[in-house]
């Protein structure tokens, strides 16, 4: 290391600029007796040098120095008084050193060097404020504010926002992040963020305070902390008038970081307004912009659920000879979608015919299949079928295999899930269909219509419907012989009949198909071992949501014990350790 020696031998900047690091390397490690040593140095050679200074304002504090600081610093301002890190510097330094009057001097010999500058206010007012002395540092910015709000708007007016932030007066720090942003508009997302976290019972008082203001950019910002306290419909009500108060090329940005906001929600009320604000901005930017905005509405409304006032915009567009290729295909693609939302399956499949190369091959191979699943869940299976057509691909297989299950062909349908293989679609997708695989076999039957017409029921969401089928085609099983493929069936329905939100009926039925099934299973019997294990688990995890802790703890306790080797016992441990510490401790 370079000593103070070597220093004054040796008293150009590059070296300096070494020494320097080598002192804040010292600071780093805690060693702030040496580098106040290599500070001091460096001021001997250099006075003004600030990175010496402000190292010692670091390193002195601890070593319990600070007043040996201020000689220095009045020496480099007796070289350079202009300087402005300097005075603030002094500023606080005195501060510091608890010498209020002192402090207050400095800053006015600042203020009277430099009257139109915010840094005087802003230094002393911290320092103030580092004090704890609150009422009299928002004094000082006050006073700044009124010295200089004829020349600049806005004037520390985020200095008074953190102030009061500080303070707990979250009011007062709406109404000055208010003005700082009417001022300052880029400071808009600063503001918002710095007020989000407000605590609820003064959310009021924030918003009133923003909504309330007479300035647009205020009552934006009131807005924008209105949706993130999730009232979309409210926030929409004030950001829509100021909004529009603002002229294009501002409004245009303000609207497209409001609707991403609201689209952030993740709700339909927040999708529904971020639609309200796309449509908005369509109105203000040009084309090709304005076709792409009404496109996205209209996607935020299907998002949204809004299906009847998504289609007459996505027709309009679809046919707007003026919009750009890609705003057309979105278009056309969302109107598809649109009707398929609202049933309108033969209007959808016209609509899908008459895009031609408006859409893209694969989209319009996506919508296809999507009208596939619509006709299906509407027991329209021939249409289905026939739709499938001349179509080899995996995504197809699938459609097909479906179809012929819901037919009762359980043969066919189990081929047409083998070709598929475990890519079509989405994971769930091939999750289901392994499951129905593991079920056929189970049943050993290549046809079983019975069995289509309990499935098909479950897809057309009568869940109380398809659980009453199952049963008895799982009692047509029993009388055959077939214990195991009986089991796996009322499984299927036990778990239908337990399912989140069930009632309790439903939920006492759940419990009797999983004790049928545990019972099956525990007769033995071919095909019959996997069936009962899962049974139990499902069952204890239904009495676990229905606060019945002992219970589910027992339940998992003998299906550990009876079933080592299944493949649920690991499931099974991780449920035991949960219910075990639900028991109340006696």
């Amino acid at each position: 290391m370079f000593g103070a020696g070597a220093l004054l031998l040796v008293p150009s900047r590059p070296v300096r600029a070494q020494v320097i690091g080598e002192a804040v390397e010292l600071e780093r490690t805690g060693r702030h007796d040496r580098a106040a040593v290599v500070y001091l140095a460096v001021l001997r050679g250099e006075p003004t040098n600030l990175a010496a200074l402000l190292g010692l304002e670091r390193v002195l504090p601890p070593l319990g120095r600070l007043r040996e600081l201020l000689p220095l610093v009045r020496r480099a301002l007796a070289r350079d008084s202009t300087n402005r890190a300097f005075r603030a510097l002094e500023v606080r330094t005195l501060a510091t050193l608890n010498e209020p009057d002192s402090a207050e001097d400095a800053a006015r010999r600042w203020i009277a060097l430099a009257p139109g500058e915010e840094g005087p206010y802003r230094e002393w007012a911290l320092a103030l404020a580092d004090a704890r002395r609150f009422d009299e540092a928002r004094a000082v910015l006050v006073a700044g504010q009124r010295a200089l709000g004829g020349s600049r708007a806005g004037a520390l007016a985020v200095e008074l926002a953190d102030l009061a932030a500080r303070r707990g007066d979250w009011e007062d720090a709406a109404r000055q992040w208010g003005r700082a942003a009417t001022a300052a508009p880029d400071q808009l997302p600063n503001a918002a963020a710095q007020l989000a976290d407000v605590a609820p019972g003064q959310r009021d008082r924030v918003t009133r305070a923003l909504v309330e203001d007479p300035s647009p950019v205020a009552q934006r910002l009131g807005a924008e902390l209105l949706l993130a306290w999730g009232d979309p419909a409210r926030a929409w009500a004030v950001f829509e008038p100021a909004v529009t108060a603002a002229g294009s090329p501002q409004a245009a940005f303000a609207l497209r970081r409001f609707a991403d906001l609201a689209g952030a929600r993740g709700t339909p009320e927040g999708r529904r307004v971020r639609a309200l604000a796309l449509a908005r901005l369509a109105d203000v930017v040009p084309q090709p912009v304005a076709a792409r905005a009404r496109a996205d509405a209209a996607r935020a409304l299907l998002d949204a659920g809004d299906f009847a006032a998504a289609r007459p915009v996505l027709e309009r567009l679809a046919v707007d000879s003026t919009a750009p290729a890609d705003a057309q295909a979105l278009a056309n693609t969302a109107l598809v979608e649109a009707l398929i939302r609202q049933d309108d399956l033969d209007a959808a499949t016209a609509r899908l015919a008459a895009v031609g190369d408006r859409v893209p091959a694969d989209d319009r191979a996506a919508l296809g299949r999507a009208l596939v699943r619509a006709r299906i869940r509407r027991g329209e299976l021939a249409r289905a079928d026939s739709a499938l057509a001349g179509d080899s691909s995996v995504d197809a297989a699938a459609l097909r295999g479906w179809v012929a299950l819901y037919r009762g062909d359980l043969k066919a349908g189990a081929d047409e899930f083998r070709a598929a293989g475990p890519y079509a679609g989405e994971r769930r997708d091939a999750v289901e269909r392994t499951a129905m695989l593991a079920l056929m076999q189970q049943v050993r039957r290549d046809r079983f219509p019975e069995l289509g017409d309990a499935l098909l029921t479950l897809a057309r969401g009568d869940s109380i419907g398809a659980v009453q089928a199952l049963r008895l085609t799982a009692g047509q099983l029993t009388a055959e012989g077939q214990r195991g493929g009986a089991a796996e069936l009322l499984l299927l329905a036990g778990r239908i009949a337990a399912r989140p939100g069930a009632g309790p009926e439903e939920q006492r039925t759940a419990a009797t198909l999983f004790a049928e099934v545990v019972r099956i299973g525990g007769g033995g019997g071919e095909g019959t071992g996997a069936a009962a294990p899962a049974a139990e688990l499902e069952w204890a995890r239904l009495l676990l949501r229905q606060l019945q802790a002992l219970d589910a703890v027992r339940h998992l306790e003998h299906l550990i014990l009876s079933y080592p080797e299944s493949a649920v016992v690991p499931e099974a441990r991780r449920e035991l350790e949960r219910a075990k510490g639900a028991v109340p401790k006696s």
